[in-house]
């Protein structure tokens, strides 16, 4: 019965969710939109992140790959449905490179490395203006076409990003579920005895890296036409700084984690505008004491409860 009550509660928040942004204005329906965008971008961080153990702040570098891949595709008249896995394939590829060196650090060396891989996709946004106009961006990034309907409205193209983050939530559901997601997990409680009992650890660590740059990738190409306009900022360390704060402060380890998480990185600070310039400060101090007295993020709540009952 728990399990049915669960899968109904899980029905009706989609639902809900789906149907939220139609009572909202434009900007609301950007913000949730962009909500969605992070929570697919976090899915990947949290798999490498919170199941495999791997520490990355490299993520908006993928971010990036995804949505300059994806503007250039579509600007060159490549339709969007064709661009998107090109963009996941891409990201995929790269992330597995970028997995070799885990093979070889940990902990925070390796923390250090992807910070400097997203410093280098950073500079090579800005620097190389033949490809991605540099500081000045690409513009005009058209919106997806759907059976031959282009989705310009704000709500219509929510509505396919909401259905991607949806079905890009089932796939993590189900390769968490998996043989693999059980090995991901050995992986980062214990890579030695992981790898005694037959796991091929350097396989694992390298397909973590590749898949979650891969939702990354995604993320990106739902992120350009968005935006309609992309230029290196968004893609800087201080956005896989905020990714990480996400998988963190919704709970590493955890499927529903990021969503939780980009709730307070992306729709907490617009809440708190209310502040005008004391937003940022208030935020500041809200995200501190809940590292404080809740580690394992927003999700350990539920057992924190317990333990105190049990304890009682």
């Amino acid at each position: 019965m728990t399990r049915l009550w669960q899968a109904a509660l899980l029905l009706f928040a989609l639902v809900a969710i789906y149907l939220l942004p139609g009572t909202l204005k434009n900007y609301g329906v950007y913000i949730v939109t962009l909500w969605s965008v992070y929570v697919i971008a976090g899915m990947g961080l949290n798999l490498t992140v919170g199941y495999a153990g791997q520490i990355s702040l490299g993520q908006a570098a993928f971010w990036g790959i995804g949505a300059y891949t994806t503007a250039i595709a579509l600007k060159a008249g490549l339709p969007f449905f064709a661009a998107l896995p090109l963009s996941a394939a891409l990201c995929f590829g790269v992330g597995l490179l970028l997995g070799f060196p885990a093979l070889r650090v940990q902990h925070h060396y390796l923390a250090f490395a992807t910070l400097g891989f997203n410093v280098l996709v950073f500079l090579a946004f800005r620097n190389e203006d033949w490809l991605t106009g540099g500081t000045f961006g690409i513009n005009n990034i058209p919106r997806p076409i759907l059976f031959g309907w282009r989705l310009r409205a704000p709500l219509d193209f929510f509505h396919l990003t909401w259905i991607a983050t949806v079905v890009m939530g089932a796939l993590m559901a189900l390769l968490l579920r998996s043989p693999w997601g059980r090995a991901f997990a050995a992986l980062r409680d214990n890579p030695i005895r992981a790898e005694s009992v037959g796991i091929d650890t350097t396989f694992y660590t390298l397909l973590a890296f590749a898949i979650g740059a891969a939702y990354a990738g995604v993320a990106g190409a739902f992120f350009a036409p968005l935006v309609g306009f992309i230029e290196p900022a968004p893609f800087a360390v201080t956005t896989s700084l905020s990714m990480l704060l996400m998988v963190i402060a919704g709970g590493s380890g955890r499927l529903f984690g990021p969503a939780i998480g980009a709730i307070v990185v992306v729709l907490l600070p617009e809440w708190l505008r209310f502040a005008a310039e004391w937003y940022l400060a208030i935020f500041g101090v809200l995200i501190v004491v809940m590292m404080v007295w809740l580690p394992g993020g927003l999700l350990s709540i539920p057992d924190r409860l317990r333990a105190a009952r049990v304890l009682k």
